[in-house]
């Protein structure tokens, strides 16, 4: 093989110096002339895949399948290489052109077709004739709920700063349109990921709807807004008190004081935790197997974040009086 190479390039009066430049000259003629074809116009059978969108009371408004369009027609080589390699596309097509085979079945006739060439081949083929036959598109029934909305998020606050209130959707809840089957297994909406560091302050944006497939959203996005306040944390030492204990019957808290951590909203107002209460619930103990009840608050004055109780759990005893 080297001493055919050796052979062409003495025969082409080539010496090793040149070569490179030959390799390159050969790659731009064969560029030149690949171009120069490529942009000539040929009669050749092209095929699109497409699918049929169309506004059908009751059903999706994607077909669930797609169709093959061939096509006899005349164009550039550039197109005819398009056609061959990525040959997919869509078409709507009006309901009144749509005609009803089976309940969820609609087809489409060659003719009434022939409106739509421009919109699946493109204004550069000229058509000589279809091969394609009638094209049957699937629209399946289409039910629609409403689901709530999740914000899916990573907010990652500056040191004594805190969300206040939580995190505010709107819309808190999306329309979602689908098969039956498909919806019932569908309980959120979720956003794409929102991701934000070193929060100091209010925030607002808009997140997208994270796509399910074959469920179409009657929202593409909705928006968000997170109150962010500095806090100081207050620590006070509190007595656990009962409620709902019924006449003739007494109960024991052990222990009977909590320390609670308090994050207040900067700047701290004078005595805002003082008239806090905190207890524990007859009703809970009773349903309780263990005989450990949960210590609740009362409602929390404005300006308190959030609060911490230690013990969460205490230890109840029943008496009679």
């Amino acid at each position: 093989m080297k001493t055919f190479f050796q052979k062409l390039l003495n025969t082409l009066h080539i010496n090793g110096r040149e070569f490179p430049v030959f390799l390159l000259s050969l790659l731009l003629a064969f560029s030149i002339w690949l171009i120069h074809n490529l942009s000539l116009r040929y009669n050749d059978f092209i095929t699109v895949s497409i699918v049929a969108k169309c506004n059908i009371e009751g059903h999706s408004s994607l077909s669930s399948n797609r169709c093959d369009v061939v096509v006899r027609g005349r164009t550039t080589g550039f197109n005819i290489m398009k056609f061959k390699t990525a040959g997919k596309g869509s078409v709507e097509v009006p309901f009144a052109r749509m005609h009803q085979k089976e309940p969820e079945v609609f087809y489409v006739t060659p003719a009434e077709l022939q409106e739509y060439t421009p919109m699946i081949f493109g204004e550069d083929v000229n058509l000589e004739y279809y091969l394609t036959d009638t094209l049957f598109f699937r629209f399946p029934f289409e039910n629609s709920r409403k689901v709530p909305v999740r914000l899916v998020h990573d907010f990652g606050l500056e040191p004594q700063y805190a969300i206040v209130g939580g995190v505010e959707v709107e819309p808190d809840s999306v329309t979602i349109y689908g098969e039956p089957y498909r919806l019932e297994k569908i309980e959120y909406a979720y956003t794409e990921p929102v991701k934000i560091s070193h929060l100091n302050a209010d925030v607002h944006g808009v997140a997208k709807l994270d796509r399910i497939r074959d469920i179409r959203f009657a929202e593409e996005a909705v928006k968000y807004s997170v109150d962010v306040a500095r806090y100081v944390e207050i620590t006070d030492v509190v007595n656990i008190s009962v409620r709902n204990v019924p006449a003739g019957r007494t109960m024991t808290v052990y222990p009977s004081t909590a320390k609670v951590s308090y994050r207040c909203i900067f700047p701290y107002r004078e005595n805002l935790v003082q008239d806090i209460d905190f207890y524990v619930d007859y009703n809970d103990f009773i349903s309780s197997r263990s005989g450990k009840v949960i210590v609740q608050s009362g409602s929390l004055p404005q300006g308190i974040i959030s609060y911490f109780v230690e013990p969460q759990v205490v230890d109840c005893v029943i008496g009679d009086r």
